[in-house]
């Protein structure tokens, strides 16, 4: 009955009241999610470089939600994208070092047996020969290392 919730409005002015704080408190609740949730969008626009204005004839306008997600969204895939390449880029610098080591290693063992054997084999070939051949041996070495060894396994 419409009439009795009237009669019950000025009967219990408590009851109105607390109603009152219901209603006051959950509009503020509101309010409050709302000021997150613009807040958040705020940040992202400040956070997200392709979201800064950089037109200053469209003036003081603000981006959409929408546009400001999908910005958002497309700067992350680019982020994701360029950890990837430089992930790929230590790997391939990591087998470099392998490969640069491994070569070390082998020059250390020709030198020795050079100083072992400082006369044997004198005016046999030119040092500059000797070493085109062992670079040449040496690159190929590192080309088949290079495109068959993953680097994560020495690691582990």
């Amino acid at each position: 009955h419409a009439d009795d919730e009237d009669s019950d409005y000025h009967q219990e002015p408590y009851k109105e009241s607390y109603k009152d704080r219901r209603r006051r408190a959950h509009t503020q609740a509101e309010q409050k999610r709302r000021d997150a949730i613009k807040k958040g969008y705020d940040d992202l626009q400040a956070i997200v470089p392709t979201c800064e204005q950089q037109d200053f004839s469209i003036g003081s306008q603000k981006l959409s939600k929408a546009i400001v997600l999908q910005k958002t969204i497309d700067y992350i895939q680019f982020l994701h994208k360029e950890k990837k390449k430089q992930e790929e880029e230590v790997s391939t610098l990591r087998k470099d070092v392998m490969a640069l080591k491994i070569m070390k290693v082998n020059y250390e063992q020709i030198v020795k047996a050079h100083q072992d054997n400082p006369n044997e084999g004198k005016d046999q070939v030119s040092d500059e020969v000797k070493f085109n051949v062992f670079q040449g041996i040496m690159d190929s070495l590192f080309q088949s290392f290079n495109a068959s060894i993953s680097v994560t396994s020495f690691q582990e």
